[in-house]
This record gives structure tokens, C-alpha cells and sequence, in this order.
């Protein structure tokens, strides 16, 4: 949760530094995978489905004497649909209002439309950026140099890292350069923070994401988990309920599956996770609702955090 300035940051030892970094770049670059690998820990959900990530994410590093907050951005493509425009909007925010900005391309996909059109838009924002070239473990060395080459040439970068998410491969030279270059000042978050996501919040993430592996394609792009009820119980446990909104009756036969096979499944996943992240026995109750409309309702914008799009 966001704290206060922290205590923890003493003075009389040097000084201290502390500032936003966010990851921008195209779908399925790999911006929440490199989040949760500088931050060590998952803090953000992942998935092979676009546009996973809706709204800001914030991840903690804190290295030796500095804080590095990792604000994990949605992925910037054009936009079709009213939430699309909304994610698109909120990426850009979360650019300019940081202190530094990574643009992450996938070295595999290179230099492609996406990225192009990412790249031109840059100038408009005024904050150190650095080349991030992510999943180098799947393009020959000589590829990506050529390939850093081509796009530092449409964008003057600060710095240009080479790195693999998944395997960890560039990640504390990354980590170090981000320390080094947030600005001065006083830590904002405790010492052991490694995310501002509230735990109810990340709760519903971690279901959106066992939907999202589960359903693959059959998924329906629009649907949303909210939580409905929060509790300790008896020994220490928590029971949640949570509803999963979708538009159509269609979809909702496809949540649960046939005979509730399904949502069990998706139920048992989330529960498992959420014991562990919890470090307690979490009783998890789905629920599948049809909410006619739901993408066009500014209510449901407000609840994901993201601004409504009037037009």
C-alpha cells in the first residue's frame, strides 16, 4: 500500500535517491515480466494475452541507497474500442509523469509498425528515455546490435540495455542504471515495500490472470473481476468473494464450462496463489454475472483506475 516518506531512509548515511521509472512499449513486449524480475518478485500479473496489463502497475526496487519505482504500463498500439483508447491514454500518462521512461521493443519482433509508431511520438516527452531491447535470448548477438543501431537512429536514446526478462539476463545492469539515475531524495515507500497495489486489488489480478491462461482465445476480451466481500474468518482465513462481469450470456457459459468445470478450475488456481501471496488459508469464491454494456460504463473505468474516454 502507498505509505508516507520513509523513516527508514536515515539521515547521516549518504544520500538517498528515489524516483519513477515506467515501461512503455508495444503488447507483449514483455513489460510485466521485467517489472516482476528488477522488482524479484511477482507484483504484476502475466500472460501471453495482449493488452493483459489495463491500468498503471507499480513494482518497489529499493538498491542500497535507492528506491526505483516501476510503474508497468498498458501496451501502446491503435486503439479500436473505447477501453483501448483508455489504456492507450493511460500508458502515455504514466510517460510523462515519470522521471524516467523505458521503451521496451521485443528483439525478436524488432523494429516493427508498433514500434515505429511508438518511436515517433517520443519527442513529445520531455524525460530521460532508455532502449530496453527485451527477449535477447531468442535473437543472434549480431541481430540486435544492428537492430539497436536502426532505432537509436529515429530516437537519440539515453542508454540502450540488452536484456532477457525471463531468464534474467541484463536485468541487474538495468536495476543499476535505474538507481543511479532517479533523482535525489527522500525514499517514498518502507524499506520492505515491493508494490503500492492494495491486496484486494491485486487479488482480482491474479484471477484475471488464471482467465487469461486458462481460456486462451475464448476468452472474452471485455470482462473485469471485482471483489464483492473481504473477511477473516475463523483461524485466520480469508474468505473473498469475487464476480466476474462479462457482456454477453454467451460468454458467461464459457467461464464456467460445462458443469462448472471451468470456474473450479480457475477458483482453485487464484486460491492457491492468493494462499501463498497471503501467507494464509484464502476460501475464494467466483461468481459469473452478465453486465450488458459494461465497457461503455464510466463507473467501471473509475473502478480499474483508468479515465473514461468521451468520445
Amino acid at each position: 500500500m502507498l505509505a508516507t516518506t520513509n523513516e527508514t531512509a536515515r539521515e547521516g548515511e549518504g544520500e538517498t535517491r528515489a524516483g519513477f521509472a515506467a515501461l512503455i512499449g508495444a503488447p507483449n513486449v514483455g513489460k510485466s515480466t521485467l517489472v516482476n524480475a528488477l522488482v524479484g518478485a511477482k507484483v504484476t500479473i502475466v500472460t501471453p494475452k495482449v493488452q493483459t496489463t489495463r491500468t498503471l502497475v507499480r513494482g518497489i526496487v529499493t538498491d542500497g541507497r535507492s528506491q526505483v519505482v516501476l510503474v508497468d504500463t498498458p501496451g501502446i498500439f491503435p486503439p479500436r474500442r473505447r477501453l483501448d483508447r483508455a489504456m492507450v491514454t493511460t500508458a502515455w500518462a504514466g510517460a510523462h509523469d515519470a522521471d524516467l521512461v523505458c521503451v521496451l521493443v521485443d528483439a525478436k519482433r524488432g523494429f516493427d509498425a508498433e514500434t515505429e509508431a511508438l518511436t515517433e511520438k517520443l519527442p513529445e516527452v520531455a524525460k530521460p528515455k532508455i532502449l530496453v531491447l527485451n527477449k535477447i535470448d531468442t535473437v543472434e548477438k549480431p541481430k540486435l546490435l544492428t537492430l539497436a543501431v536502426e532505432i537509436n537512429a529515429r530516437h537519440k536514446f539515453d542508454a540502450t540495455f540488452m536484456v532477457s526478462a525471463l531468464n534474467g539476463d541484463g536485468i541487474a545492469d538495468l536495476k543499476r542504471y535505474l538507481a543511479e539515475h532517479v533523482p535525489a531524495g527522500p525514499w517514498l515507500y518502507p524499506e520492505d515495500e515491493i508494490a503500492d497495489a492494495p491486496a484486494q486489488s491485486l487479488s482480482t489480478e491474479i484471477t484475471r490472470e488464471k482467465l487469461f491462461l486458462k481460456l486462451h482465445q475464448e476468452l472474452p476480451y471485455q470482462l473485469t473481476v471485482e471483489v464483492e466481500d473481504w473477511k477473516e474468518v475463523r483461524g485466520g482465513a480469508l474468505r473473498i468473494e469475487q464476480t466476474i462481469y462479462v457482456e454477453r450470456e454467451s460468454q458467461r457459459k464459457i467461464v464456467l464450462g460445462e458443469g462448472g468445470s471451468m470456474i473450479k478450475s480457475i477458483g482453485a488456481a487464484a486460491r492457491k496463489e492468493l494462499s501463498e501471496l497471503l501467507e494464509r488459508p484464502v476460501h475464494l469464491f467466483l461468481f459469473v454475472k452478465v453486465r450488458e454494456g459494461w465497457g461503455d460504463d464510466p463507473e467501471r473505468y473509475r473502478e480499474m483506475g483508468l479515465e473514461f474516454p468521451r468520445e
